[in-house]
């Protein structure tokens, strides 16, 4: 039996994460899946980031991740959402080759010391005395560890359903994981259903785009990763089309919805509630006259076109009906039909904040197996989980993200503290600091982290000290360089603003609503030398300063919740004035701070006072002691 520090077991964007970071940590890695050519694939769309999940990608970069890299190398067209609105809400997202990702990703995979692959199915985790300590394969090897990563993704007791027709599946031509499926049922996990889909598969050469409205790349193209200078000309960007549904589509769906897996009782599973199936939107939507349906290419050398907005699980013959009353593609011929699929997940309040499981030590989870959905929150949750497998393996000090500190930390303490009653899905919305946290300054926020992890080099952490130094000289300039009012006044005519009596710093002016830092920089000659993400963000500080600096007391205010820690095996029990409601949450919950506690739905204001009162009496009695 070969010996690993951590084994991980799938390879989407999990495991691939979970697998690199504990590799390039100086840990002895094992990958298992069940093919190497799976390893990275796309399972649904073709695309990397979106509302809140740019955020998480930009993250993932800044702590060593691999995701961000790979849609940079890989990118067939770039845009940042929210772009009219303040950076706190602006997100990146690209379209992908789909065949280029995956292969950017199984090369990286391959080419990582530290770690190796193993072709097959796991299907149990080994458990003595109490704790991980390998895991077995179909094939009868046994491979040991003190951490496991479990990264199952779709496929723990994986079913797909395509009208009345259910086959078992993880995703399309591949099987589902059942026996893992009872070997967790046999450790005592529960388990429970949830529900995704994917639309059809269609031929682009088929397809009329004069009836529809054409969406191209940014130029220039914004990177995700702060290690990636530029995406170079070279790189050829492609459109993406849009087109909508109409009545006509609605009348055939609506007369088929007995035939929907969700509406005729074949499934019994949480669908997901922000990206729901094109049958979901007419249940809920129904007042609606048509619905974005956002053709977007699958590569630069396939004709696979990915429909986004009218996922189905629908039969295929009222597939080919509805999706050809919609303009463009009335004579479409379809590569693949839709389906729904309908997985397993744990309940994510079992787990640490580091995602190892209360149950089992060493035994960590990550990605859809704990209820979310989408490639990037899973990947993050494989950086995470990978980390701290491989500090847990050596014994050191897990590696915990806070609220105000990340969309990783938000996206992880909501799942460990709330849990989630359908797939959980990262918005801007959830993050309450995210004036703080925001995709422009992920790098200077998380860098070095990964750099005193081992995750980033110094040449890395280089390129984030010198934006750093950048911005701290920008921000010195602006406050003290003034410019006459005969110099400026001009520019502050054209655009609309008053004009200057006196002279006045180029900070003030800036703070204008109507003032870019474009307008100003031709002051001084440092500012016109700055990169477009430096003068972004000393813009953005300067305009939002005073709400960035409510935020920051917020912070303040509720950071002594968090580092009042929880002993493991506190007991609830002998904390007077406590309902016994409030009691049965935190034992089921086991909060290892009181700020956690305090995010759990249904513990008071008054309970955290008491349990408060009641810790200081603790640590009191233990420091006597």
């Amino acid at each position: 039996m070969k010996n690993y520090d951590v084994i991980v077991v799938g390879a989407g964007h999990a495991g691939i994460e979970a697998a690199l970071a504990p590799a390039r940590m100086g840990r002895a890695v094992l990958m298992i899946n069940y093919a190497f050519h799976t390893v990275g694939l796309m399972s649904c769309n073709p695309a990397i980031g979106g509302v809140g999940k740019g955020q998480l990608v930009k993250e993932i970069d800044a702590l060593g991740g691999e995701m961000g890299l790979a849609a940079d190398r890989t990118g067939v067209q770039f845009r940042r959402l929210n772009s009219s609105k303040g950076a706190a809400v602006r997100s990146s997202r690209c379209q992908a080759d789909r065949t280029l990702y995956r292969e950017y990703m199984q090369g990286v995979v391959r080419g990582q010391a530290g770690l190796d692959f193993y072709t097959g199915e796991v299907t149990a985790v080994l458990v003595r005395g109490g704790r991980v300590c390998g895991a077995r394969t179909a094939d009868g090897q046994e491979f040991a560890a003190p951490c496991v990563v479990i990264t199952a993704g779709t496929f723990l007791n994986g079913r797909l359903h395509c009208g009345p027709r259910i086959t078992p599946g993880g995703r399309i031509d591949e099987q589902p994981s059942l026996a893992l499926a009872q070997n967790l049922l046999g450790l005592g996990f529960i388990l429970r259903n949830f529900k995704t889909g994917t639309p059809p598969r269609l031929d682009g050469r088929t397809i009329d785009y004069s009836q529809m409205r054409r969406q191209d790349s940014d130029i220039p193209p914004v990177p995700f990763s702060f290690r990636t200078p530029f995406i170079p000309q070279e790189q050829k960007l492609l459109p993406c089309w849009i087109t909508h549904t109409n009545a006509r589509t609605h009348d055939i769906i609506r007369a088929n919805f007995h035939l929907s897996p969700m509406y005729s009782g074949q499934i019994d599973a949480t669908g997901v509630r922000y990206c729901p199936s094109i049958e979901d939107k007419l249940k809920k939507f129904g007042d609606k006259e048509g619905h974005h349906v956002f053709l977007e290419p699958d590569g630069l050398h396939t004709p696979v076109v990915y429909p986004n907005g009218i996922s189905t699980g629908l039969p295929e013959e009222v597939q080919t009906a509805f999706v050809r009353s919609i303009a463009g593609l009335e004579r479409v011929e379809f590569l693949q039909y839709g389906y729904s699929i309908e997985h397993a997940v744990i309940y994510a309040e079992e787990l640490k904040a580091t995602l190892e499981s209360r149950r089992i030590p060493g035994l960590f989870f990550a990605g859809q197996l704990n209820g979310t959905t989408g490639y990037e929150e899973a990947a993050a949750q494989g950086l995470l989980a990978g980390i701290n497998a491989a500090l847990t393996a050596r014994g050191e000090a897990p590696f915990i993200l806070g609220r105000d500190e990340a969309y990783i930390g938000v996206l992880i303490d909501d799942l460990v503290t709330k849990g989630t009653n359908e797939p959980y899905r990262m918005f801007t919305s959830r993050v309450e600091y995210r004036l703080l946290v925001r995709e422009d300054n992920a790098d200077l926020r998380l860098a070095h982290h990964a750099h005193r992890l081992g995750l980033l080099d110094a040449a890395g952490l280089a390129l984030v000290e010198r934006k750093a130094e950048n911005i701290r000289r920008g921000k010195t300039v602006l406050e003290t360089v003034s410019v006459r009012p005969g110099d400026i006044n001009p520019a502050l005519e054209r655009l609309g603003t008053s004009l200057l009596a006196h002279n006045q710093r180029l900070a003030q002016i800036l703070r204008r609503p109507e003032v870019s830092f474009q307008d100003i920089a031709q002051f001084d000659p440092f500012l016109l030398s700055l990169a477009p993400a430096v003068c972004e963000q000393l813009e953005y500080e300067l305009k939002y300063e005073g709400f960035m600096d409510r935020q920051r007391k917020e912070v303040e205010k509720f950071r002594h919740l968090e580092n009042i820690r929880i002993p493991e095996g506190f007991s609830y029990d002998g904390v007077n004035g406590l309902s016994h409601e409030v009691r049965q949450k935190l034992a089921i919950f086991k909060p290892a701070t009181l700020g956690q506690a305090n995010r759990i739905s249904g513990v008071t204001p008054a309970a955290i006072s008491l349990l408060m009162i009641a810790l200081r009496k603790h640590f009191a009695q233990m420091t006597d002691v």
